[in-house]
C-alpha cells in the first residue's frame, strides 16, 4: 500500500534496518523479533501452474485478446508486495500469487508499483485488471470494486523495544503518537479511537499518516511515534527486520479477509475466483504462502491462508 518510493533514498535501511510485513493473526504482549525472514528472497521457486481451459475460457475478450494481467501493487508492504535488491522487481506474496493466477488463466502477468491510495481510484478507471496489494476487503471499497477474497490478516501494534509503551489494545492509544500508512484501515481506527478518547475525557490519538510503510517505520525509529500500525504480517517483519530496535506489543485484533479487488464491469470477477481455486487446488497457493512466511502460525499472526475464497463476500467490515 504505498509508493512514489521512498524505495530509492531507503532501500538499504528499509531492508537491513526497518522492512515491512503485512497482514496476521497474533503476537504476544511486547514479542521480538520472530516473523518472516524475506529480506533476501526473490519469488517462490517453480511456479508453473498449468493453463486450466475451463477458466481460460472464462476470461473476458478483452483481456485474451492482450494476453496479459495488469496488476497494480504497492511494493512498499513486505513480505506481500515490496522491492527485491536489484531496486525493481517486484516481489512478495502477492506478486507470486499473481503470477499464478495469470499462468492458470492463460496470460502473462504484468506488475505494476502504483501508491496504495491510487490502486482503486486506477481500477474504477480501467487503468488496471487487477489491484493485489493486500487490500481488506470492506463494504465500503465493494461500492468500487469486486472482491476476489485470498487471504486473511489483522492488525498489530509494534514499538521501540527500549522504550515503547505497552499497548494491548486501541483504548491504548489515547495519548500516544501513532504512524499509519494513509488509506487504510489501520488510519481508519486510529481515528476512530481518538474521537473516543476524546469523547471519555481523555488525551486523543496523535496520529501521523504517511503515504508508504517505510515512512512509518521511520517515524518510530526516529522517535517521532511512540507507536505504529500495520498489518500483522507486515508489523512482525518490521520487527523481524529492526535489528532489535522494535518489538511487537499486544496481540493482533480485526482479523479480515484480503481481496484481489477487480473494476467492476469488467467479467474477471468468476475467471479470477476460479483461478485462485485452480491454484489452491494443485498445491501452488499454500507453497507461495509457506515460502513467504504466511503459512504457519508464529508472531506474523498466520496462517494466514484460506479455504473458501469467495466472490463480493456479505460477512466483510463496513470499512
Amino acid at each position: 500500500m504505498k509508493r512514489t518510493r521512498l524505495w530509492t533514498l531507503v532501500a538499504a535501511m528499509s531492508v537491513a534496518l526497518l522492512a515491512v510485513v503485512a497482514a496476521g493473526c497474533g503476537g504476544d504482549d511486547d514479542t521480538t523479533g520472530g516473523g518472516p525472514t524475506a529480506a533476501n528472497k526473490s519469488a517462490t521457486p517453480n511456479i508453473n501452474v498449468p493453463v486450466d481451459k475451463k477458466v481460460a475460457a472464462e476470461v473476458p475478450q478483452a483481456i485474451k485478446s492482450k494476453g496479459t494481467l495488469t496488476v497494480a501493487e504497492d511494493a512498499e508492504y513486505a513480505p506481500n508486495e515490496f522491492i527485491a535488491e536489484d531496486g525493481h522487481t517486484i516481489i512478495g506474496m502477492d506478486a507470486d500469487l499473481a503470477k499464478a493466477l495469470a499462468q492458470a488463466m492463460g496470460l502473462e502477468v504484468k506488475l505494476q508499483n502504483v501508491v496504495f491510495e491510487s490502486i482503486i481510484p486506477g481500477l474504477a478507471a480501467k487503468k488496471y485488471d487487477l489491484g493485489m496489494s493486500s487490500f481488506t476487503a470492506t463494504k465500503e471499497r465493494e461500492k468500487t470494486v469486486d472482491f476476489v477474497t485470498y487471504a486473511q490478516a489483522g492488525t498489530s501494534f509494534y514499538v521501540r523495544a527500549q522504550d515503547g509503551p505497552s499497548i494491548q489494545s486501541l483504548a491504548d492509544l489515547c495519548g500516544e503518537t501513532v504512524s499509519a500508512q494513509r488509506a487504510t484501515t489501520q488510519q481508519t481506527d486510529a481515528e476512530a479511537q481518538d474521537k473516543k478518547c476524546k469523547a471519555q475525557g481523555k488525551d486523543g490519538v496523535g496520529l501521523s499518516v504517511f503515504p508508504d510503510q517505510n515512512s512509518v517505520n521511520l517515524a518510530l525509529s526516529s522517535n517521532r511515534v511512540t507507536v505504529a500500525m500495520a498489518d500483522s504480517p507486515v508489523a512482525a517483519y518490521a520487527v523481524s527486520q529492526s535489528k532489535g530496535q522494535f518489538k511487537l506489543s499486544g496481540s493482533q485484533y480485526a482479523v479480515a479477509k484480503y481481496g484481489i479487488a477487480i473494476p467492476k464491469g469488467t467479467g474477471l470477477g468468476k475467471p479470477v475466483l476460479d483461478a485462485l481455486k485452480a491454484v489452491m487446488a494443485d498445491g501452488t497457493y499454500n507453497r507461495i504462502f509457506d515460502y513467504w512466511g504466511l503459512l504457519k502460525a508464529g508472531p506474523s499472526g498466520c496462517p494466514c491462508t484460506i479455504s473458501n475464497p469467495q466472490l463480493n463476500p456479505t460477512n466483510i467490515p463496513a470499512s
